[in-house]
């Protein structure tokens, strides 16, 4: 089995960060001689050896491959980490596993043109067509596809993300945080339009007792937009950290009084469960499949509209800190979405098609 790891590129990116936990789990746990399948792992080529002497490694570096599949060996099973993955294999006899994060489409219809739209789409249906096993990170994704897809008779599974535990991570104060405004509010995600941040510039100006920290790359369009707005508007309970590394971001979750999370579009919400991770209020939008990531233990505005907004945090963010219990069952749900169930959950699904239990159609 090759496992597509070619998104270590950029661990700085989400998908990039899978692909190394990913790596570390095998390191951790995967021994040939108990193993069901012997394992490749397609890595930039200064991976490897870093996962360990147990599993074998092919380059994603290789200036051939990247450019023709057919100099790929043959595999009996190829596993796509991810679907904007460049790779996938060439000979037909080898059960191709696809995984689906997001449906693109459709989310470069709220930022794209149609022409990246198109180009989008016609990349996923070339993986898409070729694949066996179709698998999605969520009932919302598993949806869309069904909706927006022909499906070709194809069976699409739902298996959930791993989010990995990071409450006991070593934690560092970013620079620049203000010590004496403890009551801080926090949103964690990439600078697009489709996350809304533009709206939480307007509900802080309703709550001028409260300062807000938005983390991530803001050198974007949208992230200078929003800076500007910030000047022009005189927002000054509103900070932009851009980058912030591991130890920062914990630092972040662990001192914020509640998450927020208004995003129209997401196909997982990974910040969420580590939000929920650390015991604090999540204020999100309940669009796409944040509603079934958050679940119960997430308080969602039914309309994204600033004063709406306010008036949401101000009823719950007391109902939450009255009731310790509240934390403790949210802390249980976030540990649903360990690596632990995910790698379990693939395990079973190598298992079946191992087992030729699997009935898959080409």
């Amino acid at each position: 089995m090759l496992v597509d790891l070619s998104a270590l590129e950029d661990i700085y990116q989400g998908m990039g960060n899978i692909a190394l936990n990913y790596g570390k789990h095998f390191r951790e746990t995967y021994r040939r001689a108990t193993a069901e399948y012997d394992l490749t792992l397609l890595v930039p080529k200064e991976y490897f050896g870093q996962f360990g002497d147990e599993v074998k490694y092919l380059s994603s570096s290789n200036w051939l491959r990247r450019h023709c599949r057919y100099f790929f060996p043959k595999f009996d099973i190829w596993r796509n980490l991810h679907h904007t993955s460049r790779f996938k294999p060439s000979d037909k006899s080898t059960i191709y596993i696809y995984t689906i994060h997001d449906f693109n489409c459709l989310m470069l219809e709220y930022e794209g043109t149609q022409k990246k739209v198109n180009q989008s789409y016609r990349r996923m249906m070339r993986h898409f067509t070729k694949a066996d096993v179709v698998v999605a990170i969520s009932n919302f994704v598993a949806s869309q596809l069904g909706q927006f897809l022909d499906l070709r008779g194809k069976q699409v599974k739902m298996i959930y993300n791993g989010v990995e535990k990071i409450t006991n991570d070593t934690a560092t104060k970013p620079c620049g945080i203000d010590e004496t405004k403890k009551n801080f509010f926090l949103s964690v995600s990439a600078f697009r339009q489709s996350k809304n941040f533009h709206l939480l510039l307007d509900m802080m100006k309703l709550m001028p007792d409260k300062s807000l920290y938005l983390v991530g790359n803001n050198d974007t369009e949208y992230g200078r937009m929003l800076r500007q707005r910030i000047d022009d508007e005189a927002i000054d309970n509103v900070h932009l950290t851009g980058k912030v590394s591991d130890a920062e971001k914990v630092w972040l979750y662990a001192n914020c009084e509640a998450f927020l999370f208004p995003s129209s579009f997401e196909g997982f919400g990974l910040p969420v469960i580590e939000a929920m991770q650390f015991g604090k209020p999540v204020f999100s939008s309940s669009q796409t499949s944040l509603a079934e990531i958050g679940g119960k233990y997430a308080y969602f505005w039914d309309k994204l509209e600033p004063a709406a907004m306010k008036r949401l945090i101000d009823e719950k963010l007391l109902e939450f800190y009255a009731n310790p219990q509240y934390a403790v069952e949210e802390k249980k749900y976030a540990d649903t979405f360990s690596y632990k169930n995910h790698f379990e959950a693939y395990d079973n699904l190598y298992t079946t098609i191992l087992n030729k239990k699997y009935i898959y159609e080409k």
